[in-house]
């Protein structure tokens, strides 16, 4: 049987096959897909995690009961997980444990696109990388493999090309595997110092086993054509080379860690001119230049983005002088916003107004950053924002006088909210900390969380009440608000920035896209032109279903964007917005 299945879909079919036992995660975009597409194979127990440290520590506990187990996490996700990784390292895998790392070249949905092969260097562990949706799914049952047998993590990296792209797959029936069960063993699953000293000289013995391994894994292949032209490459590049550069020799690396160091000596003897075309980092390179092989790599790759087969091309064009015969035309820009109803508008709307340093934080709601909102001013990583205004409190008092608000979703609450919030009390900070709860994990597809009620398996689950959390840790004025409610929430704001002492605001509404929420039949609004002043405070909303008529100088209403929110109502003060009958 075959399928076309995506990258993710076939890692999620590869796992079951494999005769995976559990599995679970943390959404990011480009890996989420992988644990929605789980579920639909009832032999794997599979979970959102609050974070990707406490979803690594969980599939390590499965293991450590004999489960096959595998995690999965966008790039930086992994840094989330960093503790964890290093001492699975030493650990090794009873159980086989499997860690996907979808990294994100060209950062299309990320803030950085750092190169995750750096870990498997870093901890000592194998890396697999595929380079289409069949090999997503080998790959992992082979990581399965890998795992028991040389008892180690096994890393796969994906790349948003390799997770979202689709190509043939052919499926196999699912291996039996029985979990193995739970045996005490503290030398190896208890990483103090003394057993530690013991478990590294393993690993470094591991090293040397795989190195051996990786020279005959029969995914690393060589394809010879004309030798003038030798590349090394892994990966999706390993498709953009064959289709940019057909007739070159091409050694294509499938477990870039530890790398094949035989096969690479043998293909650098047997071609004129080596190159290596890798995305991001000279991983590749920087290992063969240590062997003594000469080799061209980021003098003529770009280390910065994304790769396709043009710039490949264009690239080797530079040295090569081949021909370029396709053009590539420039899409207009389209600069992204939040959705028209958007919860999060009035939050912003009001930190505008009221010209406050906001400390932002990942989700979608980081788009309120962008024009006519301008309402954010930092974003680094999942639960930065409170901290970032703790910090931010001593740098400006007695220098500064304007207030700080710390923004952040109810799902970054969660997973990385809750201990920033602690140190904000702990260390007597006076921030204001505004939760914007729609409901959801909005951002990566509308995934549960500890808020809603649901598990990934659809199961019901104890819903975590906010109020009663924050007050919990500390924090006496915390305070709910009807996101939709322009002035009370403008108003809330004010009032706490104002407070000389900690406080948090839960502005709440579902997010627009929920299924329950497109059922509901709202009003929408459009303008009166004769009482449009073309002051434009609604255009300042942000809102995609709101645009100017430069030449009538009115402002105009999309009805098929608008969903009758009514904060384009609610901020016209000349009664130029009505109310009509909803669809």
């Amino acid at each position: 049987m075959k399928e076309i299945l995506s990258g993710n879909e076939a890692v999620a079919r590869g796992a079951y096959e494999g005769g995976l036992h559990f599995a679970c995660a943390y959404p990011g975009t480009p890996s989420t897909e992988i644990l929605e597409n789980m579920t639909k194979y009832k032999e794997i127990h599979s979970h959102w995690s609050v974070n990707e440290k406490t979803s690594l520590e969980t599939a390590l506990g499965a293991s450590f009961g004999g489960m096959r187990a595998l995690v999965a996490m966008k790039h930086v996700g992994l840094n989330v997980a960093a503790d964890p990784l290093f001492s699975a390292g030493y650990i090794g895998a009873k159980g086989a444990l499997v860690i996907i790392t979808a990294d994100d070249p060209g950062m299309h949905s990320s803030q950085n696109e750092q190169d995750n092969r750096n870990y498997a260097r870093a901890a000592k562990i194998p890396m697999l990388e595929p380079s289409d949706s069949q090999e997503a799914k080998d790959f992992t049952k082979i990581a399965l493999k890998i795992s028991e047998e040389f008892d180690t993590p096994v890393l796969i990296r994906l790349t948003t090309r390799i997770s979202h792209s689709k190509s043939i797959v052919e499926f196999a029936e699912r291996e039996n595997v029985e979990v193995k069960g739970y045996e005490k063993n503290v030398k190896k699953n208890l990483v103090m110092p003394a057993h530690a000293r013991a478990l590294h000289k393993k690993v470094e013995e591991r090293l040397l086993k795989l190195k051996e391994f990786s020279n005959d894994f029969k995914y690393n292949t060589i394809e010879y054509k004309n030798k003038n032209i030798g590349i090394i490459t892994s990966g999706i590049s390993y498709q953009y080379v064959k289709e940019s550069m057909p007739d070159a020799s091409v050694l294509k690396i499938s477990l870039s860690w530890p790398l094949p160091d035989r096969i690479i000596k043998e293909f650098a003897d047997n071609v004129e001119r080596l190159y290596v075309v890798e995305e991001n980092d000279p991983f590749i390179e920087t290992e063969v230049k240590a062997m003594g092989i000469k080799i061209t790599g980021k003098e003529i790759i770009p280390i910065v983005g994304e790769l396709n087969p043009r710039i490949v091309k264009e690239s080797f064009n530079a040295v090569e002088k081949y021909k370029l015969k396709e053009t590539m035309e420039k899409a207009p820009g389209r600069p992204p916003a939040l959705c028209p109803g958007c919860p999060h508008t009035s939050v912003f709307h009001a930190i505008n107004k009221l010209k406050l340093i906001a400390t932002g934080d990942i989700g979608c709601y980081t788009l309120g950053a962008l024009p006519p909102l301008s309402a954010m001013d930092t974003c680094v990583d999942m639960g930065a924002s409170i901290t970032n205004a703790l910090g931010l409190e001593y740098s400006l008092k007695g220098r500064d006088k304007r207030k700080i608000v710390a923004v952040i979703g109810d799902s970054t609450f969660y997973h990385s909210g809750i201990t920033g919030l602690i140190d904000l009390v702990y260390n007597k900070g006076t921030s204001t900390v505004i939760i914007l709860d729609n409901s959801i994990t909005a951002m990566t597809g509308h995934q549960d969380n500890p808020g809603t009620g649901k598990t990934l398996m659809g199961e019901d689950s104890p819903k975590f009440d906010l109020e009663r959390l924050i007050k919990g840790l500390g924090i006496e004025h915390v305070y709910s608000v009807d996101s939709y409610n322009l002035e009370e929430v403008a108003n809330l704001i004010k009032r706490e920035t104002e407070r000389s002492a900690p406080s948090v605001i839960i502005a709440r509404r579902p997010c627009i896209l929920l299924p329950e929420m497109k059922k509901k039949k709202f009003d929408k609004y459009e303008i009166d032109e004769n009482k449009c002043t073309g002051c434009q405070m609604c255009v300042k909303l942000g809102c995609p279903a709101i645009s100017f008529d430069k030449e009538k100088k009115k402002a105009l209403i999309n009805k098929s964007l608008c969903v009758g929110c009514s904060l384009c109502f609610q901020v016209c003060k000349f009664g130029a917005i009505k109310k009509v009958q909803g669809e």
